[in-house]
C-alpha cells in the first residue's frame, strides 16, 4: 500500500486521510494520556479504541477482502508514527499488526494458503477482532502442554507477555504435545471469552506499562482437532516460522525506531542540547543507523523469500537497531542534562521504553550464533 493511498471512511476522521495520517493524528492524541498510563501502569484502552474506530485494526487486511490494503512497509511507518505519541499503544498494537500481516502474505503469496487464512482475515476486516500474540514464549520452541483427548487437545500453559489482553479478541498461540513422531507444536486461535482462557493481572515492568502485557492462562481448554491450524515439529525452524520471523519483527521494531526518534526530538526542543552540537551530532548519527538497520529488515519481505536467509538478515538488522536506538536514547538523554531526568520532560519515559527493544527474538547471542553457524555453512535449524 502506498501512503498516499485512501483508506476506508471511518466515524471520526477525516474523509481520504492515508494511514500516515491516520497513525500521526491518533500519535497526537495518545501522547496526552502517555504519562498518565505510564505512571498507573494502566492499559492503554481508550487508544485501541481510537485504532479501532480509525480502521487501523483492519489496515493490514487485503482490499479485496474489505481491509485497508496496507503491506509490510506501510504497516511498519504507521506504527513508528504511533509510537511517537505512545510507545505502549504501539508495541502492544504491533502484536496484533503483525498477526494480521503474516496471513495477509500468505493469502497474497501462496495460492495453497489462502482457504485457510481467507476466513480469519475476512472476520477482521468485518467485525473488526482484535488478535493478540502471545510474546516471546511462544516463538519457535513453542511452550505449553497438549494432552491427547477424544476429538482433540487438553491444553494447559501460561503465555507471559500477552501484549493487549485486556482488548484482544483471539490469541493466536501454540502448545507441545507428545505424538508417536516425537514433541511437535500445535498452532491453534482461541477466543479469550472461552471457557478455561483467563488473564492474570501481573504486568509491572521497567516500560512499556501500558501495553496490558499479562499473563493468559489456559487451564485445560479443549481444542478440537479440525481447530488445529498447523502441526510442525518442536526444537526447529519451519517454513511457517520463517515467515512469521521475517514480517513480525520488522513491525515489532518499528515502534522502537519510533521511540528513538521521539527521544531525539524531545531533547533537541531542551534547552541544554543547544550547549552540546557534537553531542547533538554523536545521535543524530546514532538515530541515522537505526533507520537504516530498520530499512533493510522492512525491506527483506519484499526482496526474497521467507527462508533461513531472510531470518538471518531481518535478525542481523535487528541487532543493529537495537543498538543504535538504545544508544540514541542515551545520548537524548546526556543531551538533555538534568532537564530530561525530570519526569514533565517526557523523555525519561521513552528512555524506559526503548529498553524493551533488547528483550524479543532473536536475542544477540542467538544471533551472533545463527548468522555465523549459517555463514559457514552449517546448521542452523535448532538456533532460535
Amino acid at each position: 500500500m502506498s501512503l498516499a493511498t485512501d483508506m476506508i471512511d471511518r466515524p471520526g476522521r477525516p474523509p481520504k486521510e492515508t494511514l500516515a495520517q491516520a497513525a500521526d493524528r491518533l500519535a497526537r492524541d495518545f501522547a496526552a494520556r502517555a504519562d498518565r498510563h505510564d505512571t498507573e501502569g494502566s492499559f492503554v484502552a481508550e487508544n485501541y479504541a481510537k485504532l479501532k474506530d480509525a480502521g487501523l485494526v483492519e489496515a493490514g487486511v487485503p482490499a479485496e477482502l474489505g481491509g485497508g490494503g496496507a503491506d509490510v512497509a506501510g504497516l511498519a511507518d504507521m506504527l513508528r508514527r504511533l509510537a511517537h505519541g505512545c510507545g505502549s499503544s504501539a508495541l502492544a498494537f504491533a502484536m496484533h499488526s503483525h498477526q494480521v500481516a503474516i496471513p495477509a502474505w500468505r493469502w497474497q503469496n501462496q495460492p495453497a494458503a489462502k482457504a485457510a487464512v481467507e476466513p480469519l482475515l475476512r472476520r477482521i476486516a468485518t467485525e473488526r477482532i482484535v488478535l493478540m500474540s502471545s510474546g516471546g514464549s511462544d516463538w519457535v520452541g513453542g511452550a505449553g502442554k497438549a494432552e491427547r483427548v477424544e476429538g482433540g487437545y487438553r491444553i494447559h500453559a501460561t503465555k507471559s507477555f500477552a501484549s493487549g489482553a485486556p482488548f484482544g479478541s483471539l490469541i493466536m498461540t501454540t502448545a507441545v504435545a507428545d505424538e508417536a513422531e516425537g514433541p511437535t507444536v500445535l498452532h491453534f486461535g482461541l477466543p479469550l471469552t472461552g471457557p478455561g482462557v483467563r488473564v492474570d493481572e501481573v504486568w509491572n515492568a521497567m516500560g512499556m506499562r501500558g501495553t496490558g502485557s499479562q499473563h493468559l492462562v489456559l487451564d485445560g481448554v479443549v481444542v478440537p482437532d479440525d481447530k488445529v491450524a498447523l502441526k510442525r515439529p518442536a526444537g526447529q525452524w519451519h517454513p511457517l516460522f520463517q515467515i512469521i520471523g521475517t514480517i513480525a519483527i520488522p513491525l515489532i521494531y518499528s515502534v522502537y525506531l519510533g521511540l528513538a526518534e521521539s527521544a531525539r526530538d524531545r531533547a533537541l526542543e531542551l534547552n541544554a542540547a543547544r550547549r552540546n552540537p557534537r553531542l547533538a551530532g554523536e545521535m543524530e548519527t546514532r538515530l541515522h543507523a537505526a533507520r537504516l538497520a530498520h530499512r533493510d529488515m522492512v525491506a527483506v519481505i519484499s526482496e526474497m523469500p521467507p527462508s533461513a536467509q531472510s531470518i538471518d538478515r531481518v535478525m542481523r538488522g535487528r541487532a543493529l537497531l537495537v543498538e543504535a536506538a538504545l544508544a540514541t536514547a542515551s545520548l537524548a538523554m546526556d543531551l538533555a542534562g538534568g532537564e530530561g531526568f525530570l519526569r514533565k520532560a517526557g523523555l525519561e519515559r521513552i528512555f524506559r521504553d526503548v529498553q524493551g527493544a533488547r528483550y524479543h527474538p532473536m536475542r544477540a547471542d542467538q544471533q551472533q550464533l545463527y548468522t555465523g553457524t549459517l555463514a559457514l555453512g552449517g546448521d542452523v535449524s535448532r538456533i532460535f
